[in-house]
C-alpha cells in the first residue's frame, strides 16, 4: 500500500511539474529562449526520471528520429564548417526528448487541460498585444511597409511565421478543450481570448498561420457535418468563407499583403525570377537544392556546408540576389537530403508520416490528424525543424494533442497500472 502510495504521488508530481514547465516554455517562446530550452529540459528529466532507459525503446516516434538524426550527425565528417553542422544538429535535440518525455508522462486530466489551455491562450494574447502596439504607435509607417510585405513587429524574435502558427495551433487545442473547460467563467475567458487571437491573426496577416486557422475550419465543418449530420457545419462554413472575403477587402494590413500574393503569383507566371519576393524566393530556393542533392545524392553536401554551398548557386545563377533573400530549401524535406542524402530525406519523411498512421475513429484523433496535416504541410513550405521555436512549435503541438488520443501509445498510465499490479 505504501508503495502505491508513492507511486501514486511521483506520478502527480510528474504532471505539477509538467505544469510549471508549460508554463515556463511559453513565456519563454515569447521573449527568453534561455527560458524555452531550460523548460524543454526539465519537462523531459521530469517525465524520465523512475524510468528504466530501456522502456524508451517502446517508443517508436522516438528511435525512427534516432536513424534520421544519426545521419544528420555523421554528415560532420564531410562537414567543412563544423561550427555551422553543430548549430543546425544542437535545434534538433528536443526531437530526441520531448516524444520520450510525453510518452512517459499521465495522461493530463480535465484540470491539467483546463490550466494547459488558460496559460497557452493569455500568454499568447498578451504577445499579440506587445504587438499590435507597435501599429497602433505608428499606423503610417507599418502601413507603407506591408506595400513590400515587411509585417509589424512580433514577440519570438520577430519571427511573425512561428508566432502566429503557434496562435493557430492554440485555437485548434482550445476548440478542442472547450467541452472540457467546465467553468462557465473559463468558458467566457478562453472563447474571447480565442476571438481576440483570431482577430490579431488577421491583422498581422501572416499567411502561414492563417492558412492552418482556416484549413481546420474547414476540416472541422465537413466532420461535424459529417459526424452530427447536421447542416450547422455547412452554415458555419459559410460564414466563415463570408468572414474571410470580406477580411481580405476591409482588414488594410490583409488586403496588402493578399495583394501582394497576387503580384508574386503574376512575377512568377511572367518568368521573372528576379528573387527579391518571398514567394518567388521559395521556388528558387527549391531548385537550387534539388540540382545539389541530384549531384550528391546519397551523402549529401554535409550539414554543415548547406548554407556556403546554396550561396555558391545563388552567385552563380541568381547574382543580382541579396545575402537575405538567399534562403536554405524552404522545404525540410530538402533540408535534409541536401544535408545528409536521399536515405536521410525517406528516413525523414517515414518519420514524419509516422503519426498519423495511428489514428483512430474518435473526436480526439480528429483533432490530432488535423494538428498532424497542418504541420506535415509547414514541412512542405518552411525549413520548420533548423530553427529552434519551429521545432518547439512542431513538436509541443504535435505531441500534446496525440497525447490525448484515447488508447494511444503513451504507457505511463500502463506502467503504473503494472507496478500497482504487481504491488
Amino acid at each position: 500500500m505504501h508503495k502505491n502510495s508513492s507511486l501514486i504521488q511521483i506520478m502527480t508530481d510528474k504532471v505539477n511539474i509538467a505544469m510549471l514547465c508549460i508554463l515556463g516554455m511559453f513565456i519563454g517562446f515569447l521573449c527568453a529562449p534561455a527560458l524555452n530550452s531550460i523548460s524543454i529540459i526539465v519537462f523531459g528529466a521530469n517525465a524520465l526520471r523512475d524510468v528504466h532507459p530501456r522502456l524508451w525503446f517502446r517508443q517508436r516516434w522516438w528511435w525512427l528520429a534516432l536513424f534520421w538524426l544519426f545521419l544528420y550527425a555523421i554528415s560532420y565528417f564531410w562537414s567543412d564548417d563544423k561550427g555551422y553542422w553543430g548549430t543546425r544538429l544542437q535545434v534538433k535535440l528536443p526531437v530526441a526528448l520531448l516524444p520520450l518525455a510525453f510518452y512517459f508522462l499521465p495522461r493530463f486530466d480535465a484540470r491539467h487541460i483546463q490550466i494547459i489551455t488558460l496559460v497557452m491562450n493569455l500568454v499568447l494574447l498578451a504577445g499579440a498585444c506587445y504587438s499590435i502596439s507597435f501599429l497602433i504607435n505608428d499606423y503610417e509607417y507599418y502601413m507603407a511597409q506591408y506595400r513590400y510585405s515587411h509585417l509589424f513587429p512580433t514577440p519570438v524574435r520577430g519571427d511573425h511565421i512561428r508566432f502566429s502558427l503557434a496562435m493557430a495551433l492554440t485555437i485548434v487545442w482550445s476548440w478542442y478543450a472547450f467541452p472540457q473547460l467546465g467553468y462557465k467563467w473559463l468558458k467566457w475567458v478562453v472563447g474571447i481570448t480565442m476571438s481576440l487571437l483570431a482577430a490579431y491573426m488577421h491583422i498581422l496577416a501572416a499567411k502561414s498561420g492563417l492558412i492552418t486557422l482556416y484549413v481546420f475550419v474547414v476540416a472541422w465543418c465537413i466532420y461535424y457535418t459529417i459526424t452530427e449530420k447536421k447542416v450547422a457545419g455547412l452554415a458555419v462554413l459559410f460564414g466563415v468563407f463570408v468572414l474571410g472575403v470580406v477580411a481580405v477587402n476591409f482588414v488594410p494590413t490583409l488586403k496588402k499583403r493578399f495583394e501582394y500574393t497576387l503580384m508574386n503569383y503574376q512575377i512568377f507566371k511572367n518568368h521573372d525570377k528576379v528573387s527579391v519576393y518571398g514567394d518567388v524566393n521559395r521556388i528558387i530556393s527549391y531548385k537550387l537544392a534539388v540540382e545539389l542533392i541530384r549531384e550528391n545524392p546519397m551523402a549529401g553536401v554535409g550539414v554543415g556546408n548547406m548554407e556556403h554551398r546554396m550561396q555558391e548557386r545563388y552567385a552563380k545563377y541568381y547574382p543580382e540576389t541579396t545575402d537575405v533573400n538567399r534562403l536554405l530549401p524552404h522545404n525540410q524535406f530538402l533540408v535534409a537530403g541536401l544535408g545528409a542524402g536521399i536515405p536521410c530525406m525517406l528516413l525523414f519523411l517515414i518519420w514524419a508520416i509516422f503519426p498519423v498512421t495511428r489514428i483512430r475513429r474518435n473526436r480526439e484523433s480528429f483533432f490530432f490528424a488535423v494538428v498532424w496535416f497542418l504541420l506535415f504541410f509547414q514541412l512542405l513550405i518552411e525549413p520548420v525543424l533548423e530553427v529552434h521555436f519551429g521545432v518547439f512549435v512542431y513538436l509541443f503541438f504535435m505531441l500534446l494533442q496525440w497525447h490525448m488520443v484515447p488508447g494511444e501509445i503513451f504507457l505511463a498510465d500502463t506502467i503504473q497500472k503494472g507496478k500497482n499490479k504487481g504491488g
